[in-house]
């Protein structure tokens, strides 16, 4: 027995004493778990209570909270609407569990990015901004119209130019074009239009300009035609044919086409050419000149939604009506949530699709914290992502907040900070994949830290200062940086060092970071965001480990390497490779269940027969990147896998489907392909995310590896372990939006600790001991 808690060798045990005395309507029990690597999990989770759930990646913590619990939770409450109703929901299988009992409506709050629909904002998505058209069309002044007049997404309210989208596709003509040569020489660098094809033919035989002068030769007239001219019949050899010009062509055959579906080589061209810019008519605010000429204090509803939160927020309370009091209220109350929960440093105006997993995560929050419900089961996947440590405090208490009000609550998490708060601890592991799956640990903070488990080992665990820091071999020099709130930033990056760049939220890391490093040449991104690819792709198709696979398999049996594709021959004909069918009921909800004919393996039975030292194709794709790497011992695939094991993925298998990874595989999994460059400049985006306390100093070894093999590494990071681990920091603030914006520190972890003023460096201290 551990002192407040109990260690569980196997899952079907239940712990914690406290459980036993509950009454069972308040405790949710789940029975015989074993969705993906559950092995047969039992536990019982106090309602009203807030439960934190740790472990390794992969240990089996979101199979649990988020594919069991939430996931029955949601499927029981829609089977309560009728089949109409049902038949336009996402289908909805029942989890492999024995049984759940007690259940309460689940709420999932998750790090999944907003819609990249580009007519969903900030305020759209919290309804700040709807009920800040209904305060317009009361109080402004002129009056203009009822709600809708002041909405960007209805005829009303919309400017015309842009249709309410406050941007309008503009082309790049210099992309098109070169104009130091002739149309005889090439000028044309659009694809399909080189010298000798159709296109070409038809400009030159045109007559509107010599084929010979060199485009920045051509008259005013000229270019003209040459760009703009609408369609018109010209002869070419024998026949007529449509000439327009250039821009309007391009226009046609780029803008009017859906951007996936457009050939890579098309899609890299139109991603060059055509940019989107603000609307002239509008200035990018969406709403047409009715909307924006009516003003409460001198602000219309567009300055309103360019400002910042925590500026708004301090206008409408100084907003006085009785007329609208109510509405006031609640406006007031969902701006205040936002403050709260550390997003005052946005605008309501910001599109949804540029916010970070973490910044979605919140959004999301908003709603919830000023909801009326009670009884309710939140679940948050790792609430804590993407903040400072001096934000990690705000989000605890908002978490308790919840708690407090009546609900369980249910998180995902790894930071010791946030672990401290839980009523009760859930560990699973003791591993990842096949390795966990079951209850190490349940009970209290101080029996996790007496269990000896892996997360009760690490949960003091602090890595130290360097002894010495690496000298730089130069300087990557950024010089009067301005994109969104940097403030004229100068600042010098050392090469060849591990450079943390850290700071509050909305400081400014981002934009400086992505938008004066990233693009430079030699410079490889490793980010969290999706990786284009349909649920055919999986780690061994993404990383090419599966071309000398398939070849192997191919050279042992005698036949083509075309048959051990599951989207090419071998694929089975039922299911044409997927594994699944997908069942169409109408007015019932869609079915997904495993093929018969090939027993959810994805190949035919010849392709199976096949066998490479006793394994088939589909036993090698569902091996775990550990467990392939005592299978392929030699060659480019080993070397392969050999980086996948590096970069903290051993637990995934080769044939995970792509759109399964959380945000900190993706990123893991693109800094593994890139893993073999020499010389290059990786900038990492909070690698951290999803990173167990005792992984975390794996991943410090994997950047040392890359710096001590002749490379720099650029980390934007809040993780005091990696601040630590540091080279050089370079600290943004000192707080978030425009008061952000500025290097409040640049040098060693060990100076910042010294000498350093900022929130960072209070927490640093704190952190190694020294405050």
């Amino acid at each position: 027995m551990v002192s407040g808690g109990r260690l569980v060798h196997e899952g079907g045990k239940r712990g914690g004493s406290d459980h036993a005395a509950a009454d069972g309507h308040d405790l949710i029990q789940v029975r015989g778990a074993r969705e993906n690597n559950l092995t047969g999990v039992s536990l019982d989770i106090r309602k009203r209570r807030l439960t934190i759930f740790t472990g390794v990646s992969g240990s089996g913590k979101s199979s649990l909270v988020f594919d069991t619990i939430a996931a029955e939770s949601r499927r029981l409450i829609n089977e309560t609407y009728t089949a109409f109703v049902q038949g336009f929901m996402p289908a909805q299988s029942r989890p492999e569990v024995d049984s759940l009992r007690n259940l309460s409506t689940a709420i999932i709050v998750d790090q999944e990015r907003m819609g990249a629909n580009a007519r969903s904002t900030v305020g759209t998505a919290t309804d700040a901004h709807t009920m800040l058209r209904v305060l317009f069309s009361r109080l402004g002044s002129p009056h203009v119209g009822s709600a809708g007049a002041f909405s960007f997404n209805l005829a009303e309210g919309m400017c015309p130019e842009c249709e309410g989208l406050g941007k309008t596709s503009q082309i790049d003509v210099d992309e098109l074009v070169d104009r130091e040569l002739s149309l005889n020489e090439g000028a044309v660098t659009v694809p399909g239009f080189a010298v000798g094809t159709w296109y070409w033919q038809i400009m030159v035989a045109s007559g509107f300009f010599d084929p010979d002068v060199k485009l920045k030769d051509f008259t005013a007239e000229q270019w003209e035609d040459f760009l703009h001219k609408p369609s018109v019949k010209v002869k070419v050899g024998t026949g007529n044919m449509t000439y327009e010009g250039l821009v309007v062509k391009v226009r046609r055959q780029y803008l009017s086409k859906d951007r996936e579906s457009m050939q890579p080589g098309a899609r890299a061209f139109a991603d060059r050419a055509v940019k989107l810019a603000p609307c002239a008519a509008c200035g990018g605010t969406r709403l047409n000149e009715a909307a924006r000429s009516s003003l409460i204090d001198g602000r219309s509803i567009a300055d309103c939604s360019a400002m910042q939160i925590s500026d708004l927020a301090k206008f409408v309370r100084g907003v006085q009506s009785e007329a609208v009091g109510p509405m006031l209220e609640s406006l007031r109350e969902t701006l205040d949530a936002m403050v709260d929960i550390g997003l005052g440093y946005l605008s309501l105006d910001r599109e949804s699709s540029t916010l970070s997993g973490g910044e979605s995560q919140r959004v999301k929050m908003v709603r919830h914290l000023t909801s009326g419900l009670t009884d309710v089961t939140y679940v948050f996947d790792e609430p804590t992502a993407g903040l400072h440590p001096h934000d990690i405090q705000r989000m605890n208490s908002l978490l308790l907040q919840l708690r407090d009000k009546g609900n369980t609550v249910l998180v995902v998490e790894h930071k010791p900070e946030t672990i401290e708060i839980a009523d009760h601890v859930v560990d699973l592991g003791p591993g990842a994949g096949a390795a966990g799956g079951r209850i190490c640990f349940e009970g209290d903070l101080a029996g996790l830290r007496a269990s000896e488990t892996l997360t009760g080992r690490y949960l003091d665990h602090r890595v130290g200062l360097r002894e010495s820091v690496r000298r730089p071999a130069g300087h990557l020099r950024v010089r009067g940086a301005s994109l969104h709130n940097l403030r004229g930033v100068d600042v010098d990056i050392p090469l060849g060092v591990l450079t943390v760049v850290t700071g509050v939220a909305g400081s400014g890391k981002s934009s400086l970071i992505h938008g004066y490093v990233a693009g430079l040449d030699g410079v490889v991104v490793a980010d969290q965001s999706p990786i284009r690819g349909s649920r055919r792709s999986n780690p061994a198709t993404y990383t090419g480990v599966l071309d000398p696979i398939r070849t192997a398999f191919a050279k042992a049996n005698g036949v083509k390497p075309g048959l051990f594709s599951a989207n090419s021959e071998g694929a089975c004909p039922k299911c044409k490779g997927i594994g699944l069918i997908y069942t169409d009921l109408v007015m019932m909800a869609g079915v997904a269940s495993v093929c018969e004919e090939c027993e959810g393996k994805r190949f035919t039975a010849e392709v199976l027969s096949y066998k490479l030292r006793g394994k088939d194709i589909s036993e090698v794709l569902a091996m775990p990147v550990a467990e392939a790497l005592g299978f392929i011992t030699s060659g480019q695939a080993r070397v392969i896998l050999d980086r996948l094991a590096a970069v903290g993925l051993g637990y995934v298998s080769l044939g995970q489907p792509l759109t399964t990874l959380s945000g900190g595989e993706r990123q893991r999994l693109k800094l593994a392909i890139n893993m073999a460059k020499t010389g290059t400049t990786y900038v990492l985006d909070e690698p951290t995310t999803g990173l167990h306390l005792a992984d975390v100093d794996k991943l410090l070894e994997l950047l040392d590896r890359l710096v001590d093999g002749g490379n720099t590494v650029i980390v934007i990071e809040h993780h005091q372990a990696v601040m630590a681990h540091a080279d050089w920091i370079v600290d943004m603030g000192p707080g978030a939006g425009h008061d952000g914006g500025r290097v409040v520190f640049s040098g060693t972890p060990a100076e910042l600790v010294e000498d350093g003023s900022s929130l960072t460096a209070q927490h640093l201290r704190r952190y190694i001991g020294r405050d």
